[in-house]
């Protein structure tokens, strides 16, 4: 087989588009579909389990429903961990793509075929494990079609992500047009009295399925041998690295800078948490209050609740290019990342704080099964709450991801990026719990703790940000 540089040479060769490999735009199409169905299954999810069984629904209390989506998005982030080690030791990259890709789709047809609980647990299952497969090394594939320092290959990263976006940006639209108005069935009154959750699973089922068509056809063409097979240590390669450890000799004062970069990584990633949990509610919890409390109505239009789940993404698409010009500018990068990322945590907490605007403009009587709204909140409320949300996720998420690339060493660089992977498993799980309670607590009490709390941490994250910048030795 050729050596990796004439691998690459070979893909060059085949041409580009806006000068990057043509493979690079397949792997975009195919993360888009994945996305497409995974973002349209999760924005209506919470809606299929808590509407009644004559609704098309699961009728599953809203507190369980909050565990179940909790868990599942937790362990959505959890699975990648293993997914990408079998594929490195044993599948290679391409094969675990396509089981994943394939188990993903047989989740969502199962979804589409049984109404059930049993239906429910094992299609979410089957998205886990997929989900584990599929995610990793899809990502890993694209840094693969590069030379090893090619400055191109972030501009790939960020071409890549945009199909994650627009992704997540077109599924809740399309999945949620089917659900909550194409199959749905209204009485005279113009309300829903039964929607059609099943078909918005069988589209994101179509979504996946088309994803890995394309990908199993033309990955052949693009991607040549890249990530067919998993590479293989020779006993020269393991022999040479045993040498190179037996001479290393270590600095004290490189070892220090190396561990205190480290902890640095560690009490990061321990603020993230906290701020994903919150973030997360987008899915739960502000997803029920908006479909029973949130004046949907535009003119003579009800806009499906699933929609709102497109706001993020959209407005991530609009102002990431602002964000990474600020970043980059002279003002820009003087601020470090602890700072950025305590910004992010304030800003989300300032963002709940439009929430509790809403609960006070909402009038109900009665309570439990008996409660009826007669005043719900404006829509206004709900939308400033989502563009703050995306402002700080802007602030945290993407310089969370460069900073593990800047302070990790070399050799522990996949590890810590698991550590960071595995803040958002904790965070949608406790997300869950935080959901679970809004029922028993009230909306008011568990939003504004939230903000309470996340605005408190932001401020804590601010007053240690010199101290971590100093423990970052140089790293901005």
């Amino acid at each position: 087989m050729d050596s990796n540089k004439d691998l690459i040479t070979r893909i060059e060769a085949q041409g580009t588009i806006f000068g990057h490999p043509k493979g690079l735009f397949l792997l975009f199409f195919t993360e888009m579909w994945e996305r497409f169905s995974y973002y349209g299954m999760r924005g209506i999810l919470m809606l299929y389990m808590t509407k009644l069984w004559i609704e098309n629904g699961l009728n599953i209390p809203s507190a369980d429903a909050s565990l179940v989506y909790g868990f599942f998005t937790g362990f959505v982030y959890f699975t990648p961990l293993f997914g990408g080690l079998i594929a490195d030791r044993f599948l290679g990259q391409r094969l675990a793509i396509t089981i994943g890709g394939i188990t993903m789709f047989v989740g969502q047809l199962i979804l589409f075929l049984f109404n059930t609980h049993l239906g429910l647990g094992v299609g979410l299952f089957l998205l886990v494990i997929g989900n584990g497969f599929f995610k990793p090394n899809i990502s890993t594939i694209v840094g693969q079609l590069y030379r090893e320092g090619d400055s191109k290959k972030d501009a790939a990263f960020s071409i890549f992500y945009m199909g994650i976006n627009l992704g997540a940006l077109l599924a809740p639209l399309v999945i949620g047009t089917l659900a909550e108005d194409t199959f749905a069935v209204r009485n005279t009154g113009g309300e829903i009295i039964s929607y059609g959750f099943k078909y918005g699973f069988l589209v994101a089922a179509i979504g996946m399925g088309l994803g890995q068509i394309f990908f199993n056809l033309l990955a052949k063409k693009y991607l040549l041998e890249i990530g067919l097979k998993p590479k293989k240590v020779t006993k020269e390669e393991k022999q040479e690295a045993k040498l190179a450890k037996a001479n290393e000799v270590v600095d004290p004062q490189f070892k220090k800078i190396e561990r205190q970069r480290l902890w640095v990584i560690y009490i990061l990633t321990f603020f993230v948490i906290f701020f994903w949990a919150g973030f997360e509610q987008a899915g739960s919890s502000l997803t029920l209050y908006t479909d029973k409390y949130i004046n949907r109505y535009v003119g003579g239009w009800e806009i499906p609740t699933t929609f709102f789940q497109s706001f993020n993404p959209i407005l991530i698409v609009s102002l990431a290019p602002i964000f990474a010009w600020l970043f980059t500018s002279k003002f820009g990068s003087k601020i470090s990342t602890p700072v950025k990322m305590s910004l992010g945590m304030i800003l989300l907490g300032l963002g709940f704080l439009f929430m509790i605007m809403a609960t006070f403009e909402v009038k109900t009587t009665g309570t439990g099964n008996t409660e009826v709204v007669t005043q719900k909140a404006a829509l206004i409320w709900l939308l400033l709450t989502y563009f703050l949300h995306t402002i700080g996720e802007l602030c945290l998420s993407p310089v969370g991801l460069s900073m593990i690339t800047k302070l990790a060493p070399i050799r522990l660089a996949s590890l810590m990026m698991g550590v960071w992977m595995l803040s958002s498993f904790v965070a949608n799980i406790l997300g869950g719990f935080i959901a679970k309670y809004t029922e028993v607590l009230g909306a008011y009490t568990i939003f504004m703790s939230i903000s309470v709390f996340v605005i408190a941490l932001g401020l804590i994250l601010l007053f240690l940000s010199r101290r971590l910048s100093k423990m970052m030795h140089g790293i901005v």
